[in-house]
C-alpha cells in the first residue's frame, strides 16, 4: 500500500485545489480534509466548536481563528489522520493559522505545502462554467466534468447549481483579497522549505502527475540517507 503523506494545498478559487485534493487522497490512501466540509460536519453535529462557529455564521461574522484552529485540531487527531496522513485544503489561511498547526504537528510536520499557480484569466474561465451542489458542496464544470445526470449531484442526489458569486466582478474581488491575505502566508512555508510552487493549467491527469512527482521527490529526498 502506499506509504501516505501529510500535504497541504493552496490556491486561489478556481485553481483546482479542491479537485486534485480528491486525486491525491485517493493515490495516497489519505483522508481529504476540508475545511469547509469540517465547519459543516460540525455545525451539524452541534459539536462545541460547531456550536460557537455556529453563533458568528448565523451573524454573518467571520469566524475568530481560535473557533478554525480548533475544529481543524479536533480532525486532525482522528486515527484516520494521525495513522497515513491526510490532504489538508483550505486550512491555513494566514500566518496565525500555520503556526498553530505546524505547533499541533509536532513533530512530524507535513511533507509538503502545494501552492496551485493559475492565471487570472484562466480562473475567470472556470469560474463561469463552475457548479456546485447545494447540498454536499461537490464541484463540477459544465464543459469538462458535468454531473452525470443534469443539475443532480452524482454524490449525494442534491441540487446542482451555480453559485451566486461566480461573476467576474465577484470573482475578481475574490481574487485580489486572496492574493492580499495569502502572499505572507506563501513566504512563511516557502522560508521552511515547505513549499512547492506548481503550475495549475492543463488537464486534471496532467495536474495530477505533477503533484504527485513533486510529492514523491520531496518525501523521497527527506528519508535518511538522501
Amino acid at each position: 500500500m502506499n506509504p501516505g503523506a501529510r500535504i497541504v494545498i493552496l490556491g486561489k478559487q478556481g485553481a483546482g485545489k479542491g479537485t486534485q485534493a480528491v486525486r491525491l487522497s485517493r493515490h495516497y490512501v489519505v483522508p481529504h480534509v476540508s475545511t469547509g466540509d469540517t465547519f459543516r460536519a460540525a455545525v451539524r453535529s452541534g459539536s462545541e466548536f460547531g456550536h460557537k462557529a455556529r453563533k458568528f455564521l448565523d451573524a454573518g461574522e467571520l469566524v475568530p481563528d481560535e473557533i478554525v484552529i480548533g475544529m481543524v485540531r479536533e480532525r486532525l487527531t482522528r486515527d484516520d489522520t494521525t495513522h497515513r496522513g491526510f490532504i489538508l485544503d483550505g486550512f491555513p489561511r494566514t500566518v496565525p493559522q500555520a503556526e498553530d498547526l505546524m505547533q499541533l504537528l509536532q513533530p512530524t510536520g507535513v511533507d509538503l505545502v502545494i501552492n496551485i499557480e493559475i492565471d487570472t484569466s484562466s480562473v475567470l474561465r472556470r469560474l463561469a462554467s463552475r457548479r456546485v451542489c447545494s447540498d454536499c458542496g461537490a464541484n463540477y464544470s459544465v464543459g469538462d466534468n458535468p454531473p452525470r445526470v443534469r443539475g443532480i449531484c452524482d454524490v449525494c442526489g442534491g441540487e446542482v447549481v451555480q453559485r451566486d458569486d461566480d461573476t467576474e466582478s465577484a470573482i475578481r474581488r475574490r481574487l485580489e483579497l486572496y492574493e492580499r491575505e495569502t502572499a505572507p502566508l506563501i513566504e512563511w512555508f516557502e522560508a521552511r522549505g515547505l513549499l512547492a510552487t506548481l503550475e495549475g493549467t492543463g488537464s486534471p491527469d496532467e495536474v495530477t502527475d505533477r503533484l504527485v512527482s513533486e510529492v514523491d521527490r520531496r518525501k523521497q529526498r527527506a528519508l535518511p540517507g538522501c
